[in-house]
């Protein structure tokens, strides 16, 4: 072998060895994740997004073969963590799990004339875990039976009565919202920094009404600490039959909570299918179906292009009921 056969056979091996560290775009990139993967849950616990968020960083974990982090990053209904996401690097080292308000925060700071801190183009929608029926509940220490006795009641006191949520124009106060304006009621706001809390003041009877995600709630109204009068959803909820939605009771609101993934724009592709694959595994394995069962939620996984084709079309219906309630 000549000295040339030789230098043209070393420069093809190093160039192989080298090819291997690059990935298409001409980046260097190691197998990921090559650390841990943190998921930014933008609600204080007991929320919707940490309920579902931990059972399934629980059961994703050893399919991706490194510790998934859940980081709280509660504040301003859900719109801190999700600004927190939108700048993060986007390397599939920091996710989102969030829920239906995602898409209201840049209808919300129009309405109210300031800077949009961030839109949904800012994300990409990765996959949705569950979707399920919200619920009307008032606190054991009152005495409501049903919609109607709430109703009569607060007719009587205007501006008397207190509702808990999950903060202004979260995803617990525009279901809220859109069922006093649909019944014609006036009554005090608590918001709060989540789901968890809007609870704790439910409870406490610091507030007498609250709408919540049967997830939620579920733990509350087993321990008879709090009682459903109606859900929101088109039809009756599975787990409850005897509950009657709004719309029988002749009331026009229909609103679903559900619970997604998202990675800040820019995320590669790959990285984007790696976490395609292993949710979609995930939502299926006995503990996260046995957990979500537990809490009454209920399992409707949409892979990338059905989540993107849903959130699309979801994200009019929550900008549309930001523009309905309008500034507080």
């Amino acid at each position: 072998m000549d000295r040339r056969t030789v230098v043209r056979a070393i420069g093809a091996a190093s160039a192989g060895l080298w090819a291997g560290h690059w990935n298409t775009s001409g980046h260097a990139q190691d197998a990921y994740p090559s650390r841990p993967v943190t998921l930014i849950n933008p609600f204080p616990p007991g929320g919707t997004a940490d309920v579902v968020g931990r059972p399934l960083a629980a059961v994703v974990e050893p399919l991706m073969k490194q510790p998934v982090i859940i980081e709280t990053k509660a504040g301003a209904a859900g719109q801190v963590g999700a600004q927190v996401a939108a700048s993060a690097k986007p390397d599939g080292y920091t996710l989102l799990v969030h829920m239906v308000s995602l898409a209201g925060f840049p209808e919300v700071d129009r309405v109210y004339g300031r800077q949009v801190k961030f839109t949904r183009d800012d994300f990409i929608p990765i996959a949705r875990f569950t979707a399920g029926p919200m619920v009307l509940l008032v606190n054991d220490q009152q005495p409501y039976k049903t919609v109607k006795d709430l109703v009569d009641d607060a007719r009587k006191k205007p501006n008397e009565l207190i509702f808990a949520s999950s903060g202004l124009h979260g995803a617990l106060h525009l279901p809220a919202a859109l069922f006093l304006k649909a019944a014609g009621l006036t009554m005090k706001h608590l918001p709060t920094q989540g789901g968890g809390p809007s609870l704790i003041a439910l409870i406490g009877n610091n507030a007498q009404m609250a709408v919540s995600s049967m997830a939620s709630a579920a733990a509350q109204v087993k321990a008879g600490k709090a009682r459903i009068l109606a859900c929101f959803s088109g039809q009756r909820m599975a787990s409850q039959p005897d509950v009657p939605t709004l719309k029988e009771l002749g009331y026009d609101v229909e609103f679903y909570i559900w619970c997604g993934l998202f990675a800040p724009k820019g995320t590669p592709q790959p990285i984007i299918d790696r976490w395609r694959t292993e949710t979609k595994t995930a939502v299926q394995a006995p503990a996260f179906v046995a957990a979500m069962t537990n809490i009454g939620e209920e399992i409707a996984y949409l892979d990338q292009p059905e989540f993107k084709t849903f959130w699309d079309l979801d994200s009019k219906r929550v900008e549309e009921a930001v523009r309905v309630i309008g500034k507080i």
